[in-house]
């Protein structure tokens, strides 16, 4: 058994598949699935597990290139917000506005994989962009690093913390 890592076999492999700007949607318990979606339910109880919960471990195993939510998160439930930009923190990913019905609309048909939480909070469902380690690539000595990594770079070693616009 594996320790200090994700225990449900899906989920470890669903994440383990992911390339170079696949999105992982991580919902409330009530999003409108898509008939196709590769659907991971962790949700079993109201509010369990929580989505804050989910994305603070999803932190830990990805890097996150951007994350996506309905910019009502912000100014109507600012609790939750500032959950969320503890979580993504020195992340290097900057925080996007997506209205509900384009996450339902765009993000969720083209998601590689969607994780729903237990979780009965409004606007808590989130786009992530997944992304390469900025540090690993472009380390060559005769590789020219692209603008847009230095600048994670700085985002994540200066540990900034992310706004949304």
């Amino acid at each position: 058994m594996r320790t200090d890592r994700i225990l449900h076999p899906e989920l470890a492999r669903a994440l383990a598949e992911l390339g170079h700007s696949d999105t992982v949607l991580v919902t409330d318990a009530g999003f409108p699935m898509p008939r196709a979606a590769n659907r991971i339910d962790l949700g079993f109880y109201p509010g369990l597990p929580d989505v804050v919960d989910i994305l603070r471990v999803l932190r830990k195993e990805l890097f996150v290139e951007e994350v996506r939510f309905a910019p009502e998160l912000k100014s109507h439930h600012p609790t939750m917000y500032a959950k969320v930009q503890e979580v993504f923190t020195g992340a290097g990913a900057p925080f996007l506005a997506a209205p509900h019905e384009e996450l339902i609309e765009v993000w969720a048909p083209r998601a590689k994989v969607v994780i729903r939480s237990g979780s009965f909070e409004p606007w808590a469902n989130f786009a992530l962009t997944a992304s390469t380690d900025p540090f690993a690539w472009f380390s060559g000595p005769e590789v020219t690093i692209l603008p847009a990594y230095v600048e994670r770079r700085r985002l994540m070693t200066e540990n900034i913390v992310p706004n949304l616009s």
